[in-house]
């Protein structure tokens, strides 16, 4: 008996494991997309153009937002319900400030008369806003299990002290992050 609870104690969550299938299939869909960029720009009519600024301050927001929810997780494992609220809350408004960072960003570029689809693009922009554009929506999907999961929190009426949430959602989150800083890295290395 004892020896099937030790087994049943290392066996993973089926919610993280399910995290993991899809944070594989996400790493496999940017590596393709990062690999068509490198084969892209070493074609004839490839143009260049300098990152903006913002998206160094997005940077840092989406790394601040790392120590926000590993805060909301320590909360969640302490059964301290309401610091764990407030840490998913402020990882959700920092999350939604890099997204607005990012469309600023975007807004900078179309003031400096760069296209990034349609007429007058070229194929380096579109795939700017191709990629920051998925990484943008993964983060809005985080943004929404946050809000989601924090919610839950404030509604329940029993009280289930399970922290495999907050285990689930800062595991993708700080994914997110650790993607957005490959990708940042990956269009200045790439000039």
């Amino acid at each position: 008996m004892a020896k099937t609870l030790d087994v049943q104690r290392e066996r993973i969550h089926p919610y993280k494991f399910t995290m993991w299938v899809a944070i594989g299939s996400i790493i496999m869909m940017f590596a393709g997309l990062t690999s068509a960029y490198i084969v892209k720009r070493s074609q004839a009519g490839w143009v260049m153009i300098d990152i903006p600024p913002v998206f160094w301050f997005s940077t840092v927001v989406i790394l601040a937002s790392s120590a926000t929810i590993q805060m909301a997780v320590r909360a969640s494992r302490q059964r301290d319900m309401p610091h764990y609220r407030q840490w998913m809350v402020v990882t959700a408004i920092l999350g939604t400030l890099f997204i607005l960072l990012q469309v600023k960003g975007f807004m900078d570029l179309r003031a400096e008369d760069i296209r990034l689809v349609g007429a007058g693009s070229n194929a380096s922009h579109s795939f700017l806003l191709a990629i920051a554009g998925l990484h943008g929506l993964h983060v809005l999907g985080g943004v929404t299990a946050l809000l989601i999961i924090a919610w839950r929190v404030v509604r329940s009426r029993t009280r289930t002290y399970s922290s495999v949430p907050a285990e689930v959602v800062s595991t993708y989150w700080h994914f997110v992050d650790v993607l957005w800083i490959y990708l940042i890295l990956f269009f200045n290395w790439m000039r």
